[in-house]
């Protein structure tokens, strides 16, 4: 089946109607970051901040308008909240763009658990820790949503009271909101960075969090869009770098270390996960990643150490199969060892009364 061109998804776009304007999205150029692959087409429309919680309607509108074409899978739409002129580019905020910056409501305090690199495990330390602190989680790892699988909520899809806000799901006692309720296991996001920005703004401040002692916010690994977006948005209590012990993971443990320093979140710690293996056999011990790592670099760099979690098979069975071992077998040592973390990272966030600090503002000199 032949895939929708460019041309095409604009030409539907065009049969949408700003309520406001009195004329099409396409024509006032609200429309912008059109993406196709393989079927899957994804696109930003440019709204002014006010009006962005009245115009859900005309985002699904044009979300219909296109999903009627040929050869179209899936269509995903957000609204950007751009506060600048017709046919200007909104400033990024590494630039020293200024963006809206405050609070949410409700919510005591943000932490974020982040990593340098894919695959050291930063989502299974997630949820677990978010087990240990009955934490609410904001999944933020837009590419790679893991969180509605590893807590056994998947398939399921946040409902609106209203049709402005989103009620997050709940599990295990957790109120958690992840792109992957909005969207097929399958289906890849294919978006730039405004509209990553865009959703992660939507899914923080835009759903029914309630009271909060803390959010945790799973982010995806680096440094890109997602971190700097929270970093200047959101006033985070603090961040917990997730690391394997070996040397090319530490080097981009300490790439996203820096990165929060250089824009002044505090470094709660970091976590060594795969610290080391176990035979369930003979009770013999690997260091298969080596071991230690962490600890070292965080001696070196000034952090705290927060712990360590072995490879483990029971912590990688009950993470598919959406029962963390946090909640699944809350005597065992390794859901002790995430407990002791997440009791350190309270006492880091909650202790003596810690005063929020303020979002901060990115200057590049």
């Amino acid at each position: 089946m032949a895939t929708a061109t460019e041309r095409q998804i604009l030409d539907a776009l065009r049969r949408v109607a700003d309520p406001d304007r009195g004329a099409d999205i396409v024509s006032l150029g609200m429309v912008s970051g059109v993406v196709i692959r393989d079927g899957n087409v994804a696109f930003a429309i440019e709204v002014e901040p006010e009006r962005g919680a009245r115009l859900e309607p005309l985002r699904k509108a044009a979300e219909k308008a296109v999903e009627a074409l040929p050869g179209v899978l899936s269509v995903t739409a957000v609204l950007t909240a751009q506060a600048v002129a017709p046919g200007r580019n909104a400033p990024h905020p590494a630039a020293g763009g200024r963006t809206q910056r405050g609070a949410v409501a409700g919510v005591n305090a943000i932490v974020a658990v982040a990593s340098g690199k894919g695959g050291v495990g930063k989502s299974t330390v997630a949820a677990n820790l978010a087990l240990g602190l009955r934490a609410n989680v904001l999944d933020a790892d837009i590419y790679g949503p893991s969180m509605p699988r590893m807590l056994g909520i998947a398939g399921r899809r946040p409902q609106s009271r209203d049709g402005k806000v989103l009620a997050p799901l709940e599990n295990y006692g957790l109120r958690v909101m992840s792109m992957g309720f909005l969207v097929p296991e399958d289906t890849p996001m294919i978006w730039r960075g405004p509209m990553v920005m865009s959703a992660l703004q939507q899914m923080l401040r835009e759903v029914e969090w309630g009271r909060l002692d803390i959010m945790i916010v799973d982010m995806p690994p680096g440094t890109g869009d997602a971190q700097l977006t929270m970093a200047q948005q959101v006033p985070l209590a603090g961040a917990v770098i997730v690391s394997t012990p070996q040397d090319i993971a530490l080097l981009d443990a300490r790439k996203g270390l820096n990165m929060f320093k250089k824009v002044d979140v505090p470094v709660l710690g970091i976590v060594e996960n795969m610290s080391y293996f176990l035979c369930p056999h003979c009770g013999g011990r690997s260091e298969i990643f080596s071991h230690g790592g962490a600890r070292q670099e965080a001696e070196r760099l000034g952090a705290e150490f927060l712990g360590e979690v072995p490879l483990d098979i029971a912590i990688r069975e009950t993470s598919d199969g959406g029962t963390p071992i946090t909640i699944a077998e809350p005597d065992n040592p390794h859901a002790l060892a995430f407990r002791s973390i997440a009791a350190r990272i309270w006492e880091k966030v909650a202790g003596a009364d810690v005063q929020r600090r303020p979002p901060p503002r990115i200057v590049i000199e």
